[in-house]
């Protein structure tokens, strides 16, 4: 080939090669705001900044490459104090910057199911998508709210789940139920009393406390007279640590399984050295069973402590989001909906896949035990 032409090729080159990279060009103009809602102090401060630590992290990631459709993204966090007035709060918040027309794709929220519900009295006439992390109370997928997502189980399945190690693992044939008076803890109750009676076990107890409850004395005598081998606590971990550490001084060493709203370190740290040997289920791995270490590492330079309890589903639920609005080419909620039916994405959660109702096809649940200082999995 003559030099001249070589040369040619060689200029035809290097204009094509800055051109080939165009498509992987840094976001730009204005940002796609996805706002999380949870409890960012008081008692789930801890559980809900797990949240918002997965999100701010997937959203680093997304915006060191093209962001959202091309355009960088915005994690605006919100705290609903794990409060129902103060969350209706949050979301008319929300409410008014949509209004305003703010490019906002959803809310990843609430965190808990009691302001869930109150929140989606406003989130459901918006046109944005709502996509819970970890609220799990079973109706919420049943009120059709076109707009309402999980990334975790429902109470349902969670009953399922625990309902079958309790009899298969623990070998538990009289079960004592204890649980707090939310929406949460009275509708768990029911779901796993339902499940246990359909294995043939006996009910020995049911009793309900009050949220934040510490003092268990007469509890603790209604469990010991109730003959129970086994105790199923569905609450948080503002009542756990002290149900447990109540029943241990009374000498009352029966299993104990609590749900996933005491799968906080809280349930360890407040326990008076008696949390040991408790069982908690969970809608999340333990990051480091499914985490890369790169994960673990650009979390902590992130968020400056390690990924914990929620932090996967914060990061899923982001994630989720982001899929759904490039598979739909729109932010515009009900072309991502349509996408959201239409998804299957492999996440740190497994699959995400949903039905009808905006609930997993394919929906996971986590057993762990308190072994020393920490949660070890043990299903």
């Amino acid at each position: 080939m003559p030099k001249n032409r070589l040369w040619h090729w060689f200029l035809l080159l290097t204009l094509l090669i800055p051109l080939a990279g165009c498509g992987q060009s840094k976001p730009h103009g204005d940002p796609i705001i996805i706002y999380v809602a949870a409890p960012l102090s008081g008692f789930q401060a801890n559980g809900g900044q797990t949240v918002v630590g997965g999100a701010r992290l997937a959203a680093t990631e997304l915006n060191r490459q093209h962001g959202i459709l091309g355009r960088p993204v915005q994690v605006v966090s919100l705290d609903d104090e794990s409060d129902d007035d103060t969350a209706v709060a949050v979301s008319k918040q929300i409410a008014e910057a949509v209004h305003a027309g703010k490019p906002v794709l959803g809310v990843i929220g609430h965190y808990n199911s009691g302001q869930t519900l109150a929140a989606m009295a406003i989130y459901k006439d918006l046109s944005i998508v709502v996509m819970t992390p970890t609220a799990s109370e079973k109706s919420l997928t049943q009120r059709g709210y076109h707009n309402f997502f999980r990334v975790n189980a429902n109470d349902m399945v969670q009953a399922k789940v625990d309902a079958a190690f309790l009899v298969e693992k623990l070998a538990a044939h009289r079960v004592a139920i204890l649980h707090n008076d939310t929406p949460y803890g009275i509708g768990l109750a029911k779901e796993i009393i339902q499940a246990l009676q359909q294995k043939g076990v006996q009910i020995a107890l049911q009793l309900q406390v009050k949220e934040g409850q510490a003092k268990y004395a007469r509890e603790v005598a209604q469990v010991k007279s109730s003959r129970a081998d086994a105790i199923f606590y569905a609450g948080y971990e503002i009542e756990a640590p002290y149900l447990r550490s109540a029943l241990v001084a009374a000498e009352v060493k029966l299993p104990f399984l609590a749900s996933d709203g005491a799968f906080l370190s809280a349930t360890i740290d407040n326990a008076d050295g008696t949390a040991d040997g408790i069982y908690v289920s969970a809608f999340a791995p333990n990051p480091a069973t499914v985490a890369t270490n790169q994960w673990i590492a650009n979390y902590q330079s992130l968020e400056y402590r390690n990924p914990d309890t929620y932090s996967v589903n914060g990061y899923v639920a982001l994630q989720v989001l982001a899929a759904a609005a490039e598979r739909a080419k729109s932010i515009q909620s009900t072309k991502v909906i349509a996408a959201l039916h239409r998804l299957k994405l492999k996440t740190m959660l497994g699959e995400v896949a949903y039905d009808a109702n905006g609930d997993l096809q394919h929906p996971n649940i986590y057993l762990f035990q308190v072994q020393g200082d920490r949660f070890v999995p043990v299903q």
